[in-house]
């Protein structure tokens, strides 16, 4: 077997497409790294989906679904490449990045038996699996919510981006929390700084795949 990937999870507002963006950058600048890549973002994995412009939050049974389905995908790419025989990891190898999936469906469904989201998260940790959970600092919320969108915020209360920060730092805080029930290693960076290609550094050469 010679797959690995990441999974980004953490708030709108961490920075996990920046940093997708970033990874994918520093894995194609890698002459060593795998041919093949498959990046799924969060559109692919989360609870909360926006179908045909209309919100609609998964359940707990249709989630697992569809995390099952894709951690199957993967499954599946690299047994083709293992049956094809001995091979080198520049030319079968396989190196995936999934945003949003199982701290996502542990923060959502926090009160029900984790039986089946741990046998999910095996399956991912035999696949290679690492998670990297971004957060960032209470000091500097209030500015990453209004950075994305200013004009949205424009005329909003007091009170308003206040309830808006906490909920952010509650989110944050369940994230963190489920994290440490994980089968999957996971490791927390804060991204005050936005210094997307050195996260990407730090993951790549830091994070033991083995």
């Amino acid at each position: 077997m010679n797959i690995r990937g990441i999974i980004l999870e953490g708030h709108s507002h961490a920075g996990k497409t920046s940093l997708l963006r970033a990874l994918k950058r520093y894995h194609a600048s890698d002459d060593n790294a795998e041919s093949s890549i498959v990046v799924l973002g969060e559109h692919y994995s989360q609870v909360l989906q926006n179908v045909q412009g209309k919100l609609v939050r998964l359940s707990r049974e249709q989630h697992l679904e569809l995390l099952g389905s894709r951690v199957e995908m993967l499954k599946n790419l690299n047994d083709w490449a293992n049956d094809l025989g001995p091979w080198r990891r520049k030319s079968r190898g396989l190196f995936f990045i999934l945003e949003r999936f199982h701290l996502n469906h542990r923060a959502a469904f926090p009160d029900h038996d984790d039986a089946d989201i741990a046998n999910i998260e095996q399956r991912l940790f035999e696949l290679g699996a690492r998670c990297v959970l971004l957060t960032i600092s209470p000091e500097i919320v209030e500015e990453r919510i209004k950075s994305r969108n200013p004009a949205e915020w424009e005329g909003k209360s007091d009170r308003e981006v206040e309830k808006a920060c906490n909920e952010l730092l509650e989110a944050q805080d369940a994230l963190r929390a489920q994290a440490g029930k994980s089968l999957i290693p996971t490791l927390e960076i804060n991204t005050d700084d936005k210094n997307w290609d050195g996260y990407a550094s730090m993951i790549m050469e830091g994070i033991d795949f083995r």
